[in-house]
């Protein structure tokens, strides 16, 4: 709860059920709030303390502070902003029929903004709740700069992301995973702090960008999440297996499974067990005639990522490379359907001249299964092994790292001086704003 000092008055735009929440969730920690919706029946519906949707909790906390005289509601947004410190904009973005989100509400509001604050003399920070396209924040600011305000001394634009759940939506409210602000605007936090102030999570600032595509990130990753386990229990129930009871166990991994790991953007998955694996489930949906989407098409987008690593490397133009890295990851000399094995065939192939470094792979250290697959799948591969790294670098116009090995980020960094250096993997940070260094994906 706020105190005097601490509390804003905030405009609501869009009383549906992101607004309606928001309202309500604000007005109880103690902020005025005036809700806006073009719809009269909302705006009439929360003067007289009655919510906007049917959703557990919120029935009684509109009530609660309607009464309290602390929310209430109106058509004018004009209105609205004259009294307000603050704007979060609430308004659906649904798809069109091509798939694409309607920003259609969410115009008409920036408009409305613009004419509104045309003659404010007052600091306005303007907070997007709707989910919206990464640079639309810029875009909104762009339309009400047209007001003759200025852009961050006048009024800042924020990427304040919901994290909420129909059905949970009010304890979703006071308990997210963090709160999300996407600013660099200080004065713009330092109120967001305050409206914040009482929600159990931690803050977390970001750039705006980043905050408009978390949420798209969040629900393709649980949409996906869904189709997957769905997937896996269409497989498991045609071989006569209980799939909740194989999901189950799945889930009691939290070291790799239910985890952070490999969700950071990085190089292609490669070795002896993820490509046979992942290609023998999807054959045994084939055989079981149940039919997949998501399992088959793992190995297509795996492979359309060593495409985007052969266009960044073609990009440059410069046929002399230095590889540092062969094995599909650190500490191992497993060749076997290494990702980088496949990207130096195809650049051999196109007549690029390569030396490769990797300590765990030399000649002379190749033994058992990983000297006959060098042997019999790629054995030209053996005559471009360079264990002196000072030779390769010599040799090289282009420096390809391909393993996130940290013996590398010392000769990375001497190498930037006078190299192209093209990063697969995201060795290390540290090389991040370098003139000559370019990441694949960052």
């Amino acid at each position: 709860m706020t105190n005097d000092q601490t509390s804003h008055t905030v405009a609501v735009i869009g009383l549906g059920y992101v607004g309606c929440v928001s309202a309500g969730c604000l007005a109880h920690m103690g902020h005025r709030v005036i809700g806006v919706d073009v719809n009269g029946t909302k705006v009439q519906l929360i003067n007289e303390g009655l919510p906007t949707i049917i959703e557990e909790g919120i029935a009684s906390l509109i009530m609660e502070q309607s009464g309290k005289g602390r929310l209430s509601a109106t058509t004018d947004l004009s209105l609205a902003l004259e009294q307000s410190d603050i704007c979060m904009i609430c308004v659906g973005t649904p798809s069109n029929k091509h798939g694409e989100p309607d920003l259609s509400h969410l115009w008409s509001v920036a408009r409305q903004i613009k004419e509104a604050i045309a003659k404010r003399d007052r600091f306005l920070t303007v907070v997007v709740r709707s989910t919206v396209p990464p640079g639309t924040g810029s875009a909104i600011e762009s339309v009400l700069a047209k007001s003759g305000k200025r852009v961050g001394l006048d009024f800042a634009v924020v990427s304040n992301p919901e994290f909420l759940r129909e059905g949970s939506s009010v304890e979703d409210y006071f308990n997210p995973p963090y709160t999300l602000l996407g600013t660099g605007n200080e004065t713009a936090l330092t109120a967001l702090r305050r409206v914040y102030g009482g929600v159990r999570a931690p803050i977390v600032e970001t750039d705006r960008e980043i905050g408009e595509m978390i949420k798209y990130v969040n629900n393709s990753y649980h949409a996906l999440k869904v189709v997957f386990a769905n997937e896996i229990g269409a497989v498991s129930h045609s071989l006569g297996i209980d799939p909740r009871k194989v999901m189950e166990l799945f889930c009691l991994d939290r070291q790799l499974n239910v985890s952070s790991a490999y969700l950071n953007p990085g190089f292609a998955y490669g070795g002896s067990c993820l490509p046979k694996d992942v290609r023998a489930i999807a054959s045994i949906a084939r055989s079981l005639n149940v039919e997949t989407a998501v399992l088959p098409a793992i190995e297509r987008s795996n492979a359309m990522h060593i495409d985007r690593a052969l266009e960044l490397i073609a990009a440059e133009g410069l046929t002399r490379i230095g590889v540092l890295g062969l094995a599909f990851k650190k500490g191992t000399d497993d060749l076997r359907e290494s990702p980088i094995v496949k990207l130096l065939e195809r650049l051999i192939g196109k007549g690029y001249d390569i030396r490769i470094h990797d300590r765990n792979v030399e000649d002379s250290r190749l033994i058992g299964a990983n000297k006959e697959y060098m042997e019999s799948v790629v054995p030209h591969l053996i005559r471009l092994m360079e264990p002196d790294l000072e030779k390769l670098k010599r040799h090289s116009d282009l420096i390809v790292v391909a393993q996130k090995n940290e013996q590398y980020i010392e000769f990375v960094h001497n190498a930037l001086d006078t190299k192209i250096v093209i990063d697969l993997v995201g060795i290390s940070d540290s090389l991040t704003g370098f003139n000559n260094y370019k990441g694949l994906l960052w």
